[in-house]
């Protein structure tokens, strides 16, 4: 039986993992799934009830090791991580996107010479002061296993000297959540009210998300997407889950939102999903957000300077506005109005999971 250890460290890494652990219960050969939480982020919502909406058991090893810096997060996984691998003896270590969790178990993993397979590999921004970025390219460097979710990414290795043996282009596994989670609520009839709640009517309304450090923690900056955000709520509220980070720096560099611009605690899945699925256009500066409405061809207007997921863009539900107030509000303008239609991307089909759990199999047996 193959031995397979999936680590998670924030919320969204389980939303890779979940349909991974789902696959490997429906592949023939029989597999053993082990979940490692790394405890990177400390989410109070996720509780046993998060997990069976995913449809995954709770972690097998949670590891606690909590905030600091990144040199002490990604030290404290490390030091966690290596008597988990030691005593569980896998197959393969499975690592999920760009976090610093992804980054320190794969360095343990390759030190002790468990092979490692990366899901989501290839993708780049081409801005190394990202430190998702620095993940990514030091993950995929020493990764056995390269697991591609969009055609850029195969691209992206090919120019870095990436032999082909060690790629599979699998598709999109967050987009394989995204359907699995739309049927269980509708089969229980159990969609969201999130829109009674707030008064909103569908494709009547914006939803915002901003968390990263290049556009919140500059008041200049976080000044002129405010600016922005402001002249758009003169034409349509914006519901705004505001992260707490965004929240403490909006107080701090005392900018007023205005009253068109409602602010609420971040939501759980369900709720999400029903807002932002429901929003006229999404304006995020999230990655997993942009390709969820390009799978769901919601218009989304991504406040950054780039993306490392640039089949959005061409696929036309996604458009880069970098963080000006005029670009941002080009960029609205634009995307308004768009919307309908049916996701054409390759592998973004719901059934990313199965292919990529095959390619571990395989992997191991090659």
């Amino acid at each position: 039986m193959k031995k397979l250890l999936f680590i998670a460290g924030a919320r969204p890494n389980f939303m890779k993992v979940a349909p991974l652990i789902r696959a490997c219960a429906a592949h023939p050969e029989p597999i053993q799934p082990l979940l490692v939480h790394t405890g990177q982020h400390y989410d109070a919502n996720m509780s046993g009830v998060f997990f069976a909406e995913l449809g995954i058991p709770e972690p097998d090893f949670h590891l606690n090791v909590g905030g600091g810096s990144h040199a002490v997060q990604t030290a404290r996984i490390m030091e966690a991580f290596e008597p988990v691998l030691l005593e569980t003896q896998p197959d393969m270590v499975v690592v999920v996107g760009d976090v610093n969790s992804t980054l320190a178990c794969t360095l343990v993993a390759k030190k002790l010479n468990f092979p490692v397979a990366h899901v989501e590999a290839g993708l780049r921004s081409g801005d190394r002061t990202m430190p998702e970025e620095l993940n990514r390219l030091l993950v995929d460097s020493v990764a056995d296993l390269l697991l591609v979710s969009e055609p850029s990414g195969i691209e992206n290795l090919h120019a870095e000297g990436v032999a082909d043996s060690r790629m599979r282009f699998v598709g999109n596994v967050m987009v394989d959540t995204l359907f699995y989670q739309r049927e269980m609520l509708a089969a229980a009839g159990t969609m969201s009210n999130v829109l009674a709640r707030f008064g909103l009517k569908p494709k009547g309304f914006a939803a915002l998300t901003l968390h990263r450090p290049a556009t919140v923690d500059d008041s200049d900056v976080l000044s002129d997407v405010v600016s922005a955000l402001q002249t758009i709520a003169e034409e349509m509220p914006i519901i705004f889950p505001v992260h707490p980070r965004t929240k403490n720096n909006l107080a701090r560099f005392e900018l007023d939102v205005g009253p068109n611009i409602t602010l609420i605690d971040p939501l759980g899945y369900s709720d999400f999903l029903a807002l932002w699925s429901n929003a006229a256009v999404v304006l995020t500066d999230s990655g997993g957000l942009q390709e969820e409405t390009t799978a769901l061809c919601v218009p989304c207007v991504t406040i950054r300077d780039n993306t490392e997921r640039p089949v959005t863009v061409a696929e036309g539900t996604n458009l880069v506005a970098g963080r000006t107030t005029e670009g941002i509000l080009a960029a609205y303008s634009a995307q308004c109005g768009k919307g309908g239609g049916t996701c054409g991307v390759e592998g973004w089909d719901g059934h990313a999971a199965e292919r990529a759990v095959a390619a571990m199999v395989q992997g191991q047996a090659d």
